[in-house]
């Protein structure tokens, strides 16, 4: 509840505030058109920075690697594109900061702590998985549940 508090009512207030100081000493239109182009350059970024993700997950999935820090780091670029899209400077800062690499080399380790324990509580295979996911305690590590003539 503090969180959602904190991000559907102090931060737009926030945002407004920086944007009114913002407009009280550039202008409305300079701070409009401002507002505009840094969400552009950041859908370009966003773009950019994607297509960089997406081509190294693919090496390593050729190469027969699991890319669970690419996957992190694709993640990491959408909530920046995410919040680089949503109006205001303080967003808009965050987005940014999101997409630089050193920066998400220190926020994911950060996320790691945060979501180890739920990862491990929604372990994949073993009891009380659903059918279809692996199970890994069987010898055939095909996904139960599914007829073996689809798998191939």
């Amino acid at each position: 509840m503090p969180m959602l508090l904190l991000l559907f009512i102090v931060v737009p207030i926030v945002e407004l505030a920086i944007i009114l100081q913002v407009g009280s000493s550039m202008g409305v239109l300079t701070t409009v058109v401002l507002l505009i182009a840094v969400s552009v350059a950041g859908a370009w970024l966003v773009k950019v920075q994607g297509l960089g993700v997406m081509r190294r997950i693919t090496q390593q999935l050729s190469k027969g690697e699991m890319p669970t820090t690419e996957l992190v780091n694709g993640g990491m670029i959408l909530f920046a594109g995410a919040l680089m899209l949503t109006p205001g400077f303080l967003t808009d800062a965050l987005g940014l900061a999101l997409l630089l690499p050193p920066v998400r080399a220190v926020v994911r380790p950060m996320l790691a702590r945060r979501f180890q324990g739920r990862v491990q509580s929604f372990g994949v295979g073993g009891p009380g998985s659903p059918p279809g996911f692996y199970d890994t305690t069987a010898s055939d590590p095909r996904p139960t549940g599914l007829d073996p003539d689809e798998l191939g």
